[in-house]
């Protein structure tokens, strides 16, 4: 039925497997990669309204906070150069994650991560020592290239460690750091404001050396996918890894079948940038655009960056705002921790669409309720009573973003490309995620001066847009072996227009004789 995109995979197979110990482990490790761009997400807000930060590095800033009592609360961290220190790392994630994904593929997973967490380590130490605002932006664009490899690679490593059944769970131990590295990052910024002599922000900073220092010695310790191991020429190696991370007790020959005949037509492939383009990549190439790209319009970011800066604009004071930052934290945390237990039961597709519709009624409650106090003049204040309602509603907000669009923004894009064009794919959908990342870090405070809180309806009617779009082209994946992924695209009522017989290769016994074109 038109817009009924739940389909039936017919010939998908169920691989026989289980959660080895083993392969908990490794997804564990490697999900650390999440807490440095948690981190980094949680951290910069809180820094942006502590005031002995401000005084060093954005006077100006500074001045017009104090004057906002009498002026637009709208307004007063309106800057660019602020915006900049904020919006600077994710431009340099977006260019780091092509040069990932030659790393990824050449190297490996895990050396992509080792990379990532060594890069994001050295610009920790840059932002924790800066006397000026060139060294902070110059830190900033290390930490992006750390979080543009760390993006590029965990989510592929997740996806093919995990069973097929499992997949869904696994990979959000991606989204639960990033909301584990937020929360920690809330709370430390919590605690170093309260530091009078005031470096508490140097603390701050360069407390992002510890996510980075944990993946990048985590990393070492990772095992090479299955996956990566056939790609890279070693067979052997690759099938004694499939065998440890399936059970001793398991036969594994089809799997391991299925992924050497997906390994050998993905090498008839020159050049995966190019390929990527052609007709019957057509749903995937969408997919890696399109939900990166409504992730950030969810206006998540908003909530993550800036929330303590929100709501002081809100009229909440220094320590209020950073305690209600603190507070959304900690239901990012729990909410994603429903999306790891329900996705695999639930499937992808409902949370998509449950998560968007109270997304959608929280926005337009807390611009409503904005607006009566603050009107278009940004003058006024909110009661005690009043305040604690509008964090309320953000964090049903946050809750709603937490177990849809959160870890199924990365999980989806992640388990749908076929080998061939594998690193590819999460190189667009990991550059979109952060352009976009930066295009809202950049004009977000500038929007709030401009769009006050007609902001919240803006975003809105964003997600309203996404929920259609997961409804009608969106087909479900839960369960689904990756190598397997083509079938649900054939199946759906709008994809399979774009996939013709002879491009499903399903199984061992059949890779593909048509030649792809270089």
């Amino acid at each position: 039925m038109a817009g009924g995109a739940v389909v039936s995979t017919g010939a998908g197979k169920d691989y026989p497997g289980k959660l080895t110990l083993f392969v908990f482990f490794t997804c564990v490790v490697a999900a650390t990669g999440g807490l440095i761009f948690g981190y980094d997400i949680g951290i910069s807000g809180g820094v942006t309204s502590m005031d002995p930060f401000l005084r060093k590095f954005f006077p100006e800033v500074y001045r017009k906070k104090q004057m906002a009592d009498k002026n637009n609360q709208y307004c007063k961290y309106d800057n660019q150069l602020l915006q900049t220190f904020t919006s600077s790392l994710y431009l340099a994630a977006l260019v780091s994650s092509f040069f990932a994904a030659t790393v990824t593929r050449v190297l490996g997973r895990k050396w992509s991560m080792f990379a990532g967490g060594l890069t994001f380590l050295i610009g920790a130490a840059l932002n924790g020592a800066a006397e000026n605002v060139a060294m902070l932006i110059v830190g900033r664009i290390l930490l992006g290239v750390g979080v543009g490899f760390a993006n590029q690679s965990v989510p592929v490593y997740l996806s093919e460690m995990a069973p097929a059944r499992l997949r869904g769970m696994l990979n959000i131990g991606f989204q639960l750091m990033i909301t584990i590295g937020i929360l920690a990052a809330e709370l430390i910024n919590y605690g170093t404001a309260k530091i009078k002599a005031g470096w508490g922000w140097r603390v701050s900073l360069a407390l992002a050396a510890v996510p980075a220092a944990i993946i990048t010695l985590g990393s070492l310790f990772l095992p090479d996918t299955p996956n990566s191991l056939i790609d890279r020429g070693h067979p052997e190696a690759a099938e004694r890894m499939l065998r440890r991370i399936r059970g001793s007790d398991v036969d594994v020959s089809e799997e391991y079948a299925d992924l050497v005949a997906a390994s050998e037509e993905s090498k008839l492939v020159q050049h995966p940038w190019r390929n990527i383009l052609r007709r019957k990549y057509r749903a995937q190439l969408t997919m890696a655009i399109c939900i990166p790209f409504f992730q950030q319009l969810t206006g998540i970011n908003v909530i993550m960056f800036y929330a303590p800066v929100l709501f002081d604009t809100l009229g909440f004071k220094s320590d209020a705002s950073l305690m209600s930052a603190v507070i959304t934290g900690l239901v990012n945390v729990f909410a994603t921790l429903v999306s790891i237990f329900t996705v695999d039961r639930l499937g992808r597709r409902k949370l998509f669409l449950q998560g968007g519709a109270q997304m959608v009624v929280c926005q337009v409650v807390v611009g409503t309720l904005i607006a009566v106090k603050f009107g278009t003049s940004g003058i006024g204040d909110i009661p005690k009573g009043y305040a604690a309602v509008v964090v309320l509603f953000i964090c049903m907000y946050v809750a709603g973003f937490a177990w849809s669009w959160g870890p199924l923004g990365w999980l989806v894009p992640s388990e749908i490309f076929p080998l061939e064009i594998r690193p590819a794919g999460q190189s667009i959908n990991v550059s979109v995620n952060m352009l976009f990342t930066f295009v809202i870090a950049q004009a977000f405070l500038t929007m709030l001066c401009h769009m006050k809180f007609g902001l919240f309806y803006f975003f809105a009617g964003w997600v309203v847009i996404m929920t259609v779009f997961i409804a009608l082209f969106l087909p479900e994946t839960k369960n689904v072996p990756i190598e397997e992924m083509v079938l649900v695209w054939k199946s759906h009522w709008f994809w399979r227009r774009f996939i013709g017989d002879q491009d499903v290769h399903v199984g061992a016994n059949h890779v593909s004789n048509n030649k792809l074109q270089p």
